[in-house]
Formats: C-alpha cells, sequence, structure tokens
C-alpha cells in the first residue's frame, strides 16, 4: 500500500519505460547485471536497480552502467522525501515508508528523469510483497529458489516458492530458472493462475563446459544461435543465470524490444558484477572476495574453489545471526585451510566471538582464529599470500571499497 501510494502521488514513474522484474533466492542480480549489459549494448538507454549496496547507497541505482551521481540522487532523494512528509500529513500515507520504500520510489523516479528506456529491477526480498512489485514488467524471472530470509518468507522451499512467485502477472512471460521440484509446482501453479506464460530457461542454453571456476557456453534465441561465449562472472553456477539471462532477452525480443545474438554475447561475456567471485589484488596479497550469504552461496563458492584448482585457502567469514551457519559452513569445511571470524558493521550481524565459538563446535579439526576488524581479518586470511573473505555483503562490501581505496584493483 505504501509504495503504490507513493508512486501514485509521483505520477507512476515505473510505468514510464518498459522494464524486467527478477527474483529469485540466488542469482537474480547477477542476472539483472547480464540482461542490463545486452540491453545496453543493443543501444537502449538502460537503468539497473539492484539491492543491497555494496558500499554507497547510489550503488542501487545506475544509469546506462554507471552509478547514479550524487547530485541527481539527492535531488531524488529530496523531492521523494518532501511528498513522504505531505502525503502523510494529508493522510494519503498512514506509516512511513521503509529505506527500502523510499530508495525503490527514487530508484523509478531516477529513471524517469534520465530518460531511462528499459529498466531491470532486481526484487529486494521475496516477490509478493516487495516494493518493486508495483512495476508492470514486460518479462519477469525467478532465477532459483532455496532455504534463505526463511523467517520472512517461510521455513520450506514450497513457502518460499509462493512467496517468490507473487510476481506473477497475466499476460507477463515468467521465466524460470532452475528449481527444486516442490517449488517449480507452486511456481507453476501460481503462474497458471495469474495468467503468466512460464518459460522454461534451461532449454536455451545447449550445451557448457567449466574450465577454471569459468564457464562457456552455447545455445540459441531466436534471433540466432551464439557461442562459444565465456562467461563473464566466475563459477559454474552462472551457467544457469546465464540461462535465464539468455531466455529474458528472447522474451524480450518477442514482446517489442529487439535484442540481437551479439548484444546478447555482450551480456553475458562483457557483464561486471562486483563483489561476486571477484579477484583483488592487494598490498597483503591476492583475495577473492564473494557475497556468500546463504548456504546455497557458500556452496557455489565452494564449487568455484575447486574448480579453480585453488583450495584449500584461509576464509574470513562474516554473517548475519539470523543466517544458518550449519548449512553455510558445511560446503566451506573442505575447501577451508581454516576460518578467520570476523563481523560487519551492522546490529544485525553475529558478533564475531560468538561466530569463532560457533565454528569451533562445528569444524573442530580446522583452525579457528578471531579478529573482529575485517581488515585485520581479510591480512590475516592472506597472510601466506592468497586468501578469501566471504559472507553477508555487509561485510565484504565496504571491506571491497576500503581495500580499493588502499590501491587494491580487480583482476
Amino acid at each position: 500500500e505504501n509504495i503504490r501510494s507513493l508512486t501514485a502521488a509521483l505520477g507512476h514513474p515505473e510505468r514510464a519505460c518498459p522494464s524486467v522484474h527478477v527474483a529469485g533466492t540466488n542469482g537474480k542480480g547477477s542476472v539483472s547485471a547480464m540482461v542490463e549489459r545486452a540491453l545496453r549494448a543493443q543501444g537502449y538507454r538502460t537503468g539497473l536497480y539492484t539491492s543491497p549496496h555494496l558500499d554507497r547507497v547510489e550503488e542501487r541505482i545506475a544509469i546506462n552502467g554507471i552509478p547514479i551521481a550524487p547530485e541527481p540522487f539527492d535531488a531524488c532523494a529530496r523531492d521523494v522525501l518532501a511528498l513522504v512528509d505531505a502525503l502523510r500529513a494529508d493522510g494519503r500515507l498512514p506509516a512511513s515508508p521503509t529505506f527500502f520504500e523510499a530508495t525503490t520510489a527514487m530508484a523509478f523516479e531516477a529513471f524517469r528523469r534520465a530518460g531511462v528506456q528499459t529498466a531491470v529491477v532486481e526484487v529486494g526480498l521475496g516477490g509478493r510483497y516487495d516494493a518493486t512489485n508495483v512495476v508492470e514488467p514486460a518479462a519477469s524471472a525467478i532465477t532459483s529458489i532455496d532455504l534463505d530470509h526463511e523467517r520472512h518468507l517461510g521455513r520450506t522451499l514450497a513457502a518460499i516458492a509462493a512467496e517468490k512467485a507473487g510476481i506473477a502477472k497475466r499476460g507477463v512471460p515468467l521465466v524460470v530458472g532452475s528449481l527444486p521440484p516442490e517449488a517449480r509446482e507452486v511456481v507453476r501453479a501460481a503462474a497458471d493462475a495469474a495468467g503468466a506464460p512460464m518459460v522454461d530457461a534451461a532449454r536455451f542454453i545447449h550445451r557448457f563446459e567449466l574450465s577454471g571456476g569459468v564457464a562457456t557456453v552455447w545455445g540459441a534465441i531466436r534471433a540466432g544461435s551464439f557461442g562459444p561465449v565465456r562467461l563473464g562472472l566466475r563459477g559454474g553456477h552462472q551457467v544457469a543465470n546465464a540461462a535465464v539471462a539468455t531466455a529474458l532477452v528472447d522474451t524480450l525480443d518477442a514482446r517489442g524490444l529487439p535484442v540481437g545474438v551479439d548484444s546478447l554475447v555482450a551480456g553475458l561475456s562483457d557483464v561486471c558484477w562486483p563483489g561476486r567471485l571477484e579477484w583483488l589484488t592487494t598490498r597483503q596479497g591476492v583475495l577473492l572476495i564473494d557475497a556468500a550469504h546463504n548456504p546455497a552461496g557458500t556452496a557455489a563458492l565452494a564449487s568455484y574453489l575447486i574448480d579453480a584448482g585453488v583450495a584449500p585457502l584461509p576464509v574470513a567469514l562474516a554473517v548475519m545471526e539470523d543466517k544458518d551457519l550449519t548449512g553455510m559452513v558445511g560446503p566451506l569445511v573442505p575447501v577451508a585451510s581454516r576460518f578467520v571470524a570476523t563481523e560487519a558493521r551492522s546490529a544485525r550481524a553475529l558478533p564475531a566471538d560468538t561466530l569463532a565459538a560457533r565454528l569451533v563446535a562445528l569444524v573442530p579439526g580446522v583452525s579457528v582464529d578471531l579478529e573482529p576488524d575485517p581488515l585485520r581479518a581479510a591480512a590475516r586470511a592472506m597472510a601466506h599470500g592468497r586468501g578469501v573473505a566471504a559472507g553477508s555483503i555487509y561485510f565484504t562490501g565496504p571491506l571491497r571499497a576500503r581495500l580499493i581505496e588502499a590501491g587494491a584493483r580487480s583482476i
């Protein structure tokens, strides 16, 4: 109700251009980045709304692949928040909007002011009640479904699937990635009930090869075949994300937003999504940063370390206190030579000493160091030349920013 009242008062900026709506437990950011890059390669002026940010709130709103500058961001913030005050004063807004509702409204307004021609909008949490669900997209997608945010979305895959399937809308194709059977059944039923044609992403990638932790894919869309294409994002799990992005591009093409094969290839191969399986060279050594914040994320990280032939490595880890720590740590045990327990700068963070104690109990055969300071924790992980920093994005994002400020560079 809040976001609907707010966007209506703004004159519905979310309807100013065609959009793509992307939900999922993991992969929705990668898919959003691939689709945005393909649309930009085709010549469209693009908007990309993602969350959370790594270090600066402006990173959530990108225009043509570049985070919005502080001045237009501040202008949107002033205008939206002034409107909130007016709506609260006259009773049209019964409750103050949340941070995410406000930034979502600001993103839509920023896109309209920037003359964006196509927008890619990532769901923040779930789907059905997410603030982004006011969009009336040309195409939607659910990338994956796994256990995460159980307190809000439910404690079974079926319950989580029902929340994410809430983005299905009549007549809007819903692209579906690789889902567990029980989740797929729920999504299919929800799509049928909503009148949303369901598109299976798997049929768009015909073959893939994995070498050194990076995938090469072959596939086809209605505009033609492609491959071999070396994916720009690391990890075997990106094959499934590439399939969803490819299916979305094909769907958009069918719905009047032409995207050619060359543009799709650019989206798959020339995409940048910082802080996800990203190697940084620093003064202390080489660090792999990855926002693996749930069990599926740490499983993907572990698979990459094995495929890349670099495991085992020291892992600096920070998590939120509501996460499934046992599920997260399990996949990391075979690839972690030791753990460095640290913490994010967040009220929701699991304190480093609590994390260390729980790690000792969970993995008694692996050494666990305690270092609450994220920079020093990363330095400890790189003590012998190469290490990993993983877990909450509220840890990895600011850490990445501080390292880059100190001269680190992405490789």
